[in-house]
C-alpha cells in the first residue's frame, strides 16, 4: 500500500515539473522575430517631436522638435504611444492623443498614413 502510494506521488511529481518545464519554453513564433515593415506615408508637413526629459514617455505639443517630415515623405513605424495627459493630444491633422512613433522622435498619428 505504501509503496504504491510512494509511486503514485512520484509519478505525480514528475508530471508536474514536465508540465512546467514544457510549459516554459519560449516561443517560436515568427512575429517575435520578424522586422518591423510598416511603412507610413505624411499627409502634410508635420514635425517630428522628443518627449523632454521631463515628460515620461509620449511626446506633447510643447515637446522640442527634432526635425520635419515633409507632406508624402514615408517613415517606418510599428509602435503606437498613447498620451493620457491633456497636454498629450494635438490639434493637427484631426486631432487626437495617438503617437507614432518614428526614427529620431514621434509624429501625431493622424498626420500619417499607410503608404
Amino acid at each position: 500500500m505504501h509503496l504504491t502510494r510512494r509511486l503514485l506521488t512520484t509519478a505525480v511529481a514528475v508530471a508536474a515539473v514536465l508540465a512546467t518545464a514544457l510549459s516554459a519554453a519560449p516561443p517560436t513564433t515568427a512575429a517575435a522575430s520578424a522586422p518591423c515593415t510598416s511603412t507610413w506615408q505624411a499627409v502634410q508637413k508635420v514635425a517630428v517631436r522628443m518627449p523632454a526629459w521631463n515628460e515620461g514617455p509620449v511626446a506633447t505639443t510643447r515637446s522640442p522638435i527634432v526635425c520635419y517630415l515633409r507632406r508624402g515623405e514615408r517613415v517606418t513605424s510599428c509602435i503606437v504611444a498613447v498620451g493620457r495627459s491633456s497636454w498629450s493630444q494635438y490639434r493637427e491633422c484631426g486631432g487626437g492623443s495617438l503617437w507614432r512613433i518614428v526614427r529620431g522622435g514621434q509624429v501625431p498619428a493622424g498626420c500619417l498614413r499607410r503608404a
